[in-house]
């Protein structure tokens, strides 16, 4: 039972959260309430927050029509068993309601197995008489078939209704047994744990005052999102910034101003520091304990009287025209680096269910143009790219995953790196059969006489490149020579048409660009060398 004369001077602050800020791996919440002062108090109570709250980033701060000085916060935890009267009375409907369905299913069951041990006695007992009157001729043979017929017809009737029943019998078994579990464990409740924040005040006298709480908390996070959807016709790429959010801190976000961040406050701001990087063998080896934090120090201190005001009566007369805002006592600045933040419109509805929820941040328009790739080698296709610039004066594009639609179908997902303003990047659109390769090989020639004992193996390569497509397209050509790895054996490029040099890694390239319709060749030839007594691994081409 709380004290009467504590019940006095300390005050419930009733909160509602009104920002927040999602950060990479946690969130900074804010929190504002309005209460009335009497002048007497001495402690105002935040309660409940969430035990996913870091104490040490607490902060409080507000305005209001009277003096008023905080000297602190501390945090006491709470524990609370959620009412469970309602929950157990609807588990107790479902599971009734479910067992008056399976004693109905049980009633079809016994009425079909009554039928079909009538239907199993009637054949019994006509068995012999029918035997009889169908040797002696009383009956005909479409009376017997229909008569067979219908036995074997209502039989199975019978079973095949009798096992559907069963098996929705079978089926309510299985939400019967998940209701009974639900139930007992709601039966045996766990307290709930919660924290309450108490701020340390002294009141001048009585007015109105507006507190504000910030203060961090754990298991919330953002990641962006990309749809890029683009057109061949077209030069531009549409793009969709959106942001996935997931939190399960305790606390719902209903309302609430939200704004995603790309700092990390749970890096600080100063570099780290080396420590000595120490070796020692394992029986000299010893383990070092960090000293422990303090679990929540003192947001402020005491401090000097308000300038030019020694007495409180004075200082409310002023307040009465103006909002007086909170004495702090002793201020933390703190100093991040250059982040990027997004402030929503609208408000925020975030639930703290662990689910994502995706908002779309902006949308804009990218100017693009497109070339292709191709390794024919590989594949008789060649690949599209469009080289998208972001807008000089856009906002940078984090990394994230990117759904890429082309003419308005999904072909795939990419992976986007961090992209500044202003910076170039390229997307990767997979095959575009509009372009059409074909790779032969025109000449494999192996000269029948030895020069300077080596035998020498001749290769010609021929390539057609046919632009099927209505625009003109710009096409880089990959093809490669084989490497040697033992200095017996030599690789020679002997000619090119088009003329290029010979790239690192025996790499060719060729920069194309083709017409409406256009074929272009491209041939090639190299020969390798080696002694006639040395098997050469790997020339598989």
């Amino acid at each position: 039972m709380v004290n009467p004369e504590i019940q006095s001077w300390r005050k419930t602050v009733e909160s509602e959260i009104v920002a927040v800020t999602v950060y990479a791996d946690r969130a900074l919440v804010t929190r504002r309430g309005v209460v009335s002062l009497t002048g007497i108090e001495r402690e105002l109570l935040i309660t409940p927050v969430p035990v996913t709250l870091e104490t040490e980033s607490v902060r409080v701060s507000g305005t209001g029509t009277v003096g008023v000085r905080l000297l602190g916060v501390s945090s006491d935890r709470i524990y609370t068993t959620e009412p469970v009267v309602e929950r157990v009375a609807h588990l107790t409907r479902q599971i009734q309601q479910l067992e008056a369905e399976k004693r109905h299913l049980q009633a079809q069951i016994d009425a079909l197995a009554l039928q079909s041990s009538f239907i199993e006695g009637l054949r019994e007992k006509t068995e012999e008489p029918f035997s009889q009157s169908l040797s002696r001729k009383n009956l005909s043979l479409s009376e017997t078939l229909d008569f067979l017929n219908f036995l074997g017809s209502q039989y199975s009737e019978y079973a095949i209704a009798s096992g559907e029943c069963k098996v929705q019998q079978q089926e309510l078994d299985k939400q019967l047994q998940a209701l009974h579990a639900s139930l007992q464990k709601i039966q045996t409740p766990h307290p709930k744990e919660s924290l309450s924040l108490v701020v340390a005040v002294e009141v001048a006298g009585e007015g109105e005052f507006e507190l504000e709480v910030s203060y961090l908390v754990n298991r919330a996070s953002w990641t962006p999102l990309y749809d890029l959807r683009f057109s061949t016709t077209s030069d531009i790429v549409h793009l969709s910034y959106l942001a996935e959010i997931i939190q399960s801190s305790g606390e719902d976000w209903i309302g609430a101003s939200l704004t995603l961040s790309t700092a990390k406050p749970g890096l600080g701001t100063l570099p780290p520091k080396l420590d000595p990087w120490y070796i020692d063998s394992p029986s000299q080896q010893f383990a070092r304990r960090r000293l422990a934090r303090p679990s929540l120090p003192a947001i402020a201190a005491q401090a000097a009287a308000p300038a030019g005001g020694e007495n409180w009566q004075e200082e409310d007369e002023v307040a009465q025209e103006s909002p007086i805002p909170a004495e702090i006592v002793a201020a933390e600045v703190s100093k991040e680096g250059s982040v990027v933040t997004f402030k929503l419109n609208g408000g925020g509805n975030i639930p703290s269910d662990g689910a994502p929820h995706k908002t779309t941040i902006f949308n804009d328009d990218y100017p693009c143009n497109f070339d292709y790739v191709a390794m024919p080698r590989l594949v008789s296709f060649a690949y599209l790219q469009a080289n998208v610039k972001n807008s000089p004066n856009g906002a940078t594009l984090l990394p994230g995953k990117a759904n890429i639609f082309r003419n308005h179908v999904f072909i795939g997902a990419t992976d986007l790196e961090n992209i500044v303003p202003g910076q170039e990047f390229k997307l990767n659109l997979g095959i575009d059969e509009g372009l059409k390769i074909e790779r032969d090989l025109v000449e494999r020639l192996v000269d029948k006489r030895l020069i300077s004992n080596q035998r020498r193996i001749t290769y010609s390569y021929r390539l057609i490149i046919t632009n099927l497509l209505e625009q003109q397209v710009n096409l880089k050509v990959t093809e490669q020579l084989p490497v040697s790895r033992n200095e017996q054996i030599k690789v020679r490029l002997i000619r090119t048409n088009p003329q290029i040099q010979l790239g690192e890694m025996g790499i060719l390239e060729w920069q194309l660009t083709l017409a409406p319709q256009e074929k272009r060749e491209i041939y090639y030839q190299f020969n390798v060398e080696h002694p006639p007594d040395l098997t050469v691994v790997g020339l598989d081409i």
